[in-house]
């Protein structure tokens, strides 16, 4: 029987995800006045809430945009417009070169790229450096999602504060769901989108700022993006406002999706994403069928995203169009990879029952097609990593 219901689906995309009830009712509260003490006092509560997230001292400022709107605030504020400031751009997988992309627009790129999919060579990032003169920054996805691997912050983050480069780093879709301790990894400036690992629908990115990174902003005396200009936060933070109309709704909706992390714990988060994505990966290795990045010593498999070779016999429609029809909302593969990778999302409020729901729907799927001969292995392989 074909699942109609769209609003009783069970999304499993890498953003936007399933949003919770109670953040869902924070979302019809009344609208206040932007500019009087009840915003303020909101707004203050999100940023403290949001550095015990980000695991930071450092400056944190709500942008009404989405992740990609983060993007450019980090690299426009840094590079500046007219410059010709340099950065060295890494990229594995789409977003990278969404942030080589953005930069084009406001510096000299030096591109460090890599077949999607594949780790990145820490060698060729500091023969980059070496080789280039006066670098401003750095810029890396941390959790690649469309090719569902996380990459080595720990060693870019050393290698740009060796070269005296400043260190951009795209925490969207990690955030919350891993463990980035941004001071410690010595990012300057980390970003995240509200419809990943937060849990909350999409519209709102946040924004960490280091003094190195502000001491970089001020020279650059306006020559910033407008919308985005990090100066104009700081200042307006000072008084408990944005400096433009902020999306009200969702900043309601953000507190509450923050309260919800600080109640579980971070670290008990982290460590529910991480057995959401272990839950995943030994159900489709038990069904015999092939993750797709290739890792090495420096890089690990996503915690927020898994993503699958999709295996003969089916085509992509076919497999994600027959999850849809029992009510489960799966990606695929992007640009490049479209019609060869599928992938199962485990970000936000989700739970083991959702897991194991969605591989019962996927080995009903692969069944119907005869790419597996019976049900029923992915979820006992999903269920022995939950130790149910």
């Amino acid at each position: 029987m074909e699942y109609s219901r769209t609003e009783n689906e069970l999304v499993m995309l890498p953003g936007p995800v399933t949003v919770s009830p109670r953040i869902l009712r924070a979302l019809s509260k009344p609208v206040i006045n932007h500019r009087g003490e009840e915003f303020a006092a909101l707004y203050r509560e999100c940023v403290e809430l949001l550095k015990y997230v980000f695991q930071t001292g450092n400056d944190i400022f709500v942008l009404s945009g989405s992740g990609t709107c983060a993007m450019e605030a980090a690299v426009g504020n840094v590079l500046g417009i007219g410059h010709g400031s340099k950065v060295v751009t890494i990229a594995n997988g789409k977003f990278g070169e969404r942030l080589k992309e953005i930069a084009e627009r406001y510096g000299v790129v030096v591109p460090v790229e890599f077949e999607w999919g594949l780790p990145i060579d820490l060698e060729a990032v500091k023969r980059a450096l070496e080789e280039e003169k006066e670098v401003r920054a750095v810029t890396l996805v941390h959790n690649e999602t469309s090719v569902g691997m996380l990459n080595p912050a720990r060693e870019i983050g050393k290698l740009a504060r060796k070269y005296d480069a400043l260190f951009i780093l795209d925490c969207i879709t990690s955030i919350g769901g891993t463990d980035v301790p941004v001071d410690k990894l010595g990012v300057d400036i980390a970003i995240v989108g509200s419809q990943k690992c937060l849990g909350m629908p999409p519209g709102l990115s946040a924004v960490s700022v280091s003094e190195r990174a502000w001491e970089v902003i001020e020279e650059n005396k306006g020559k910033v993006p407008y919308y985005m200009d990090l100066q104009a936060y700081k200042r307006s933070f000072e008084k408990g406002q944005t400096p433009y109309t902020p999306a009200l709704p969702l900043f309601f909706a953000l507190k509450e999706a923050l309260e919800i992390i600080k109640e579980e714990g971070l670290e008990n988060r982290i460590k529910r994403h991480k057995s959401m994505a272990e839950a995943v990966r030994a159900a489709v290795l038990s069904l015999r069928l092939d993750l797709f990045p290739r890792l090495d010593e420096f890089s690990e498999y996503s915690n927020t995203v898994t993503a699958v070779r999709i295996p003969n016999g089916i085509t992509d429609d076919q497999l994600r169009g027959g999850m849809k029809k029992l009510g489960i909302v799966i990606a695929g593969g992007q640009e490049r990879l479209k019609g060869k990778i599928f992938r199962i999302a485990t970000m936000g409020n989700i739970s083991a029952r959702d897991i194991l729901t969605a591989i019962q729907a996927l080995e009903g799927v692969l069944a119907k097609h005869g790419v597996i001969e019976s049900v029923g292995t992915g979820v006992e392989a999903a269920r022995k990593t939950f130790g149910l």
